[in-house]
């Protein structure tokens, strides 16, 4: 697999903070609350504006527990589950996220169709973890910072899941990062394993969603605003890795040093379809 590019390299960081970026984020709002897709709607935005959709598959794996349900939900501005039910068979959820790319100037739309299946449904039935591979575009791992045990299955969620896939896009998410007292992965841990495997590795909060002044209603601007590194990092890391199967960077292996000044130029898109 392509080295992972430096953050910020790909993708304009804060673009979505702007005046252009809160224009485009009106067509995944409605009067401030986020917009739910099905597998077969999108984004409609105004005649004049065209851009390019980009479309991924994601699987999301780690133990039971450790959020990968919570986390599809904050992505997708859905209302996070009080109480923990594992996941009955497969689960499929569509996030779009417009975002500028940085050697073009360009908006892309990138459409993520997440999978999520849980732990037992993959022990009991041969068929499911194959499924969620079969054509998968990255695979997000989650551990999380109040469970020792899942940090360290993490290797093992490496090597089973994406073992037999070294050209996907892998990236690795701590959950629950904001129960600090409770912690039982400490900074050193991830520094080691950030070292051994260079991989991205993002952090996400498990406090319930901002509101609106009902006091019920999620606050999708804000919902926004908590997710917005995790999604600019999958897109950072899929479109670099197109550009490297395109031809359009040097495919560099993972195991060459990082160099933190590398920056990725090119801009390509065979899978990209226009949207208006």
């Amino acid at each position: 697999m392509a080295r992972p590019p430096a953050p910020g390299s790909v993708i304009v960081p804060d673009w979505h903070e702007s005046a252009e970026g809160k224009e485009y984020l009106t067509c995944i709002l409605r009067k401030n609350c986020r917009r739910v897709f099905g597998l077969l709607e999108r984004p409609v935005l105004p005649p004049p504006v065209a851009i390019d959709t980009a479309s991924y598959k994601i699987f999301v794996s780690g133990k039971s527990g450790v959020g990968k349900t919570a986390l599809v939900a904050k992505l997708a501005g859905l209302e996070v589950p009080v109480a923990h039910h594992e996941t009955t068979g497969i689960q499929t959820t569509v996030v779009f996220w417009p975002a500028k790319l940085q050697a073009s100037d360009r908006v892309v739309m990138f459409r993520f169709e997440f999978w999520d299946c849980g732990e037992s449904a993959l022990k009991k039935f041969d068929h499911m973890l194959p499924t969620c591979k079969e054509k998968t575009d990255a695979f997000l791992f989650l551990f999380s910072f109040t469970d020792r045990a899942s940090f360290e299955d993490l290797p093992g969620q490496l090597a089973r899941v994406a073992g037999e896939a070294p050209g996907i896009v892998r990236m690795v998410i701590g959950s629950k990062f904001d129960q600090y007292m409770q912690t039982d992965v400490p900074e050193r841990d991830l520094t080691a394993f950030r070292q051994a495997w260079k991989l991205p590795l993002l952090r996400v909060k498990s406090v319930p969603g901002r509101r609106l002044a009902d006091g019920r209603t999620l606050d999708g601007r804000a919902g926004l605003a908590d997710i917005a590194h995790v999604l600019n990092g999958l897109a950072e890391q899929l479109w670099h890795q197109d550009q490297v199967a395109a031809g359009l960077l040097p495919n560099t292996s993972e195991n060459t040093p990082a160099d933190p000044y590398f920056q990725p130029s090119g801009d390509p898109r065979q899978r990209a379809a226009p949207m208006s």
